[in-house]
């Protein structure tokens, strides 16, 4: 892999469920620092291209390849791929609720950071401070936004390469959102790579370089910067109808 490579690089996928197939070939690249969002209308499969990513069940890989550093992710493991520099923050959070707030950030796996400085509990509480204040706290009784923050916490408790988000901003208040929307904004800030894979066009927009959009059957209809939207948000009123 060369400094001129992307980091993952998807390419020709197909992925369904048992019944149907929802991907019918999709393109999506993400450079090395890179910030990319994902849009789509329900139903176009952003969340079965994140999870195929992830390497999880449902749903399948029929052909097609993901390329992360220049390793094929296709057929490995969700373990292998987080090893792999994967982080994963699920759509709907999916916290442990019986651990703590510190339990959920200690029983993820670490990878290696190289010379990056790594991710503790300590840099996590530091990050979001609300976490510090429900360190004991079981994460079933966190609100919905302490929950995301658990969420973002413990995927980057992996200190992952590149940090895939799936619609973080579901069912957030405006001001949790905006909490939120500072702290990503400061990793993608840090060099970090990340895919956010989001229905809020404006957040998307925000936290992003680089757009792609899924449009009727699972493909990748158009690509392009951030900011080049924002100017001429005619692709957004074409792809998504808003």
């Amino acid at each position: 892999m060369t400094s001129d490579d992307p980091l993952l690089d998807v390419t020709d996928l197909h992925v369904g469920y048992d019944s149907s197939r929802v991907l019918h070939g999709a393109n999506l690249s993400v450079g090395p620092g890179e910030s990319v969002a994902l849009l789509g209308r329900n139903g176009m499969g952003k969340t079965t291209l994140v999870r195929a990513l992830m390497g999880m069940t449902p749903p399948r890989i029929s052909s097609g390849s993901i390329r992360f550093a220049g390793r094929e992710l296709v057929g490995e493991p969700p373990h292998r791929i987080a090893g792999a520099g994967l982080g994963y923050v699920p759509q709907g959070r999916h916290v442990f609720g019986s651990l703590t707030v510190r339990e959920n950030l200690r029983i993820v796996p670490s990878r290696d950071p190289g010379q990056s400085e790594g991710w503790s509990v300590e840099r996590v509480f530091d990050f979001f401070p609300r976490l510090l204040e429900r360190e004991k706290s079981f994460a079933r009784t966190l609100s919905g936004g302490e929950q995301q923050m658990l969420a973002i916490g413990r995927a980057l408790m992996t200190n992952p390469r590149l940090l895939v988000m799936d619609e973080p901003s579901e069912g957030l208040a405006p001001a949790v959102l905006r909490v939120i929307r500072d702290r990503l904004l400061e990793l993608r800030a840090s060099g970090l790579s990340v895919l956010v894979a989001e229905q809020n066009v404006d957040l998307a927009l925000a936290l992003s370089d680089r757009v792609a959009i899924l449009g009727e059957e699972g493909r990748v209809v158009w690509q392009g910067s951030s900011r080049s939207l924002v100017g001429d948000p005619g692709p957004i009123h074409l792809h998504l109808g808003l």
